[in-house]
């Protein structure tokens, strides 16, 4: 009897360890929990004592929020968007000419408006609009600590341990749409349930799940760019491609059209109820300004050169088009990167997207760090990258707050004044400079997950052929 040789796997391989068992993934979403529970409790301190008769705070939320680092656009939304009233999103509304949303619009696509409206329904104060919406979202949470738990085994404890998820659980309404983006990699590579699904249909389901992600906050959607590619090119190895083919041109036209027609028909019935309404939350964010609260580069780098309407309108171009170029310089390297592999590394390249993303759109708002932390989980980076941008991302958490309490309430709040401005300024640049160093090191990484698809896809007469 002999042994059949098996070939080393490479450096960097994918890890083929067992999955965790139901204990270990039950630990990870017990742990995941805690961890929101005292993010929930963090931000819950602005809340109350008492409230005033619109349902604020008080006394001094506007103090205690930013002395107390424990301001959420949940809570302060509250007002000033119809949320108090219980007003049904874009149905009736709009942007008036002061750039203004009234009419219960809010800046957001329409599954996280309907959203905030469902965490409104019971709420008769900011602090229960705060705990019925960190009700509503803790499941996202949880779930995608056991997705990545799934695919990841214990490197799913970044996202359930991280510091990111004490700072912005409920900052915003960001934790639906990081479940989209998981689940999206978890149904490409592992499938759903105990079904056995193809290769196609997996790749579809995921850019309904993308498509669906974009209806929460817009990022998921640029993922369906290298899922396009993925499928272009037949997948893990190219084994997926049509018998005698070079690409399967119709397998990645299939996946975008259904994102396309996933984001259309979530949309439809809001743009056909109130049209103005819908596309206000879209105008609101194309006039948003580049000011000392969008944290971006562009604010940092120019405000102290540039004055302010060319810094506007500079950043109003160079922002997208920088952004885009991130994007096709992340996808030209997957190329260069599947040319020598065999493999399109989609999971790469859309961490890469996101990086360009963040470094280069004219708003990084906090909680965006959550949408990168499934990323350190799902490509086996170096744990030092990994606490790096921890670092960076705590020190501008936490800092930015204090330094708006400064500058609001006549504090000293000059860079040389305090370690409010200097963590700051750390916070800027440090993640600015580890986004560019992440974009290269994320290409470069491979998965921590194995594919579990069929060994091979069936034979066609061509290729049993001599």
């Amino acid at each position: 009897m002999t042994r059949q040789a098996v070939a080393p796997e490479r450096p960097g391989a994918p890890s083929r360890a067992p999955a965790l068992g139901r204990a270990a993934l039950a630990a990870v979403v017990l742990l995941c929990g805690l961890t929101m529970f005292a993010g929930f409790l963090n931000k819950d301190r602005c809340t109350g004592p008492w409230f005033d008769q619109w349902g604020r705070s008080a006394p001094d939320y506007e103090r205690r929020n930013k002395a107390d680092v424990c301001y959420s656009d949940i809570q302060h939304l509250w007002i000033g968007r119809d949320i108090d009233r219980h007003v049904f999103p874009y149905v009736s509304g709009g942007i008036d000419s002061r750039g203004v949303l009234v009419g219960g619009v809010v800046e957001y696509p329409v599954l996280t408006g309907l959203l905030i409206w469902a965490g409104a329904i019971l709420a008769e104060n900011d602090g229960a609009f705060l705990l019925f919406s960190a009700l509503l979202m803790a499941p996202f949470g949880l779930a995608t600590a056991w997705l990545l738990g799934r695919l990841s085994r214990w490197r799913a404890l970044v996202w359930a341990l991280g510091p990111p998820l004490v700072l912005y659980a409920f900052h915003n309404w960001d934790l639906p749409v990081v479940l989209c983006a998981v689940a999206a990699v978890h149904v490409v590579h592992r499938g759903w349930g105990r079904r056995r699904w193809g290769f196609a249909a997996r790749a579809e389901v995921a850019s309904v799940l993308l498509g669906l992600g974009f209806a929460f906050k817009i990022y998921p959607a640029f993922f369906v760019l290298p899922l396009c590619l993925y499928v272009l090119t037949g997948g893990p190895g190219g084994r997926w491609l049509p018998a005698g083919a070079r690409y399967d041109v119709m397998g990645a036209v299939r996946v975008a059209l259904t994102a396309v027609v996933t984001v259309v028909l979530v949309n439809l019935p809001f743009a056909v109820a109130g049209f103005n309404g819908w596309l206000a939350s879209f105008t609101f964010q194309g006039l948003r300004r580049v000011d000392i609260t969008t944290n971006s580069v562009w604010f940092w780098s120019m405000r102290p050169f540039v004055e302010d309407a060319t810094m506007q309108a500079v950043v109003g171009v160079l922002s997208p088009a920088t952004v885009l170029a991130s994007f096709a310089l992340a996808c030209g390297l997957g190329w260069r990167r599947y040319l020598r592999e065999g493999t399109y590394p989609w999971v790469a390249v859309s961490a890469a997207m996101l990086c360009g993303f963040l470094l280069l759109h004219k708003v990084h708002s906090p909680q965006y760090t959550l949408w990168l932390v499934p990323m350190f989980v799902l490509l086996r980076v170096n744990w030092a990258w990994v606490a790096a941008y921890f670092a960076a991302d705590v020190a501008m958490g936490i800092g930015i707050f204090r330094w708006f309490y400064a500058i609001q309430f006549g504090q000293p709040s000059g860079i040389y004044d305090g370690l409010a401005a200097q963590a700051v300024v750390i916070g800027v640049w440090g993640r600015a400079a580890l986004l560019v160093a992440l974009f290269v090191v994320f290409l470069k990484s491979e998965v921590t997950f194995a594919d579990r698809l069929p060994a091979r896809r069936p034979e066609s007469p061509a290729s049993r052929a001599p």
